[in-house]
């Protein structure tokens, strides 16, 4: 039996390398965010982080936010009427969120839209960050307001197709399944772990 198809291993993969494989990642036909009126628009970061370990840049939402508290997330947020698009929207929520300069981020694409039980279309914005800097290296500043932490999943565990697992949980009185990924301090599930999902699948060339 072959292999399945694997990226190479995250030491020796160069930002050249990994600009191809998330263009061919990037959906070709994408329903606009705004086609639903019931659904609000939103947009997320999807960065890489290009230093010895890549990997997806990651941020813990604060405990007192009025939504979504202290779970993962990508830096991102609504898109607002004078953002004039996903990729501005994201790169704004990213500099707010992290004090990521948007000058440091090269857009790649976008992945498929996720829509979420609270009433989100969330577009995912794909974007590599200069190639040989770590978290540290970019000098980040999170907002204390809505930000507890940032960290990144390594790109070997992304990759991974036994990385993530299918669990269910008890929620809102119904029962749901969600996808569950692996990190040593922080839980990743919810609409993260499904973009990091279809994400994946695309990475490893499975449509």
């Amino acid at each position: 039996m072959s292999a399945s198809p694997r990226l190479a291993q995250p030491p020796a993969l160069t930002a050249a390398t990994l600009r191809a494989r998330l263009r061919e990642a990037v959906a070709a036909d994408r329903p606009s965010p705004a086609a639903d009126a019931a659904l609000i628009p939103a947009a997320v970061l999807v960065a890489f982080v290009l230093g010895p370990l890549p990997g997806v840049l990651l941020t813990k939402r604060a405990a007192h936010l009025s939504s979504h508290a202290g779970q993962v997330s990508f830096p991102g947020g609504r898109i607002d009427a004078a953002d004039g698009g996903a990729e501005a929207a994201a790169l704004r929520e990213a500099g707010e969120e992290v004090g990521l300069d948007p000058a440091l981020v090269e857009i790649v694409g976008r992945l498929d839209d996720v829509v979420t039980g609270t009433g989100f279309r969330i577009t995912p914005v794909l974007g590599l960050l200069p190639e040989g800097r770590d978290l540290a290296a970019l000098n980040l500043l999170p907002s204390a307001h809505e930000v507890a932490a940032v960290f990144d999943l390594k790109l070997s565990v992304l990759i991974d197709p036994a990385a993530p697992q299918r669990k269910a949980g008890h929620f809102g009185g119904k029962w749901r399944e969600y996808w569950l990924w692996p990190h040593d301090e922080h839980i990743i599930w919810g609409a993260t772990a499904t973009i990091l999902i279809n994400l994946a699948a695309r990475l490893r060339g499975e449509g």
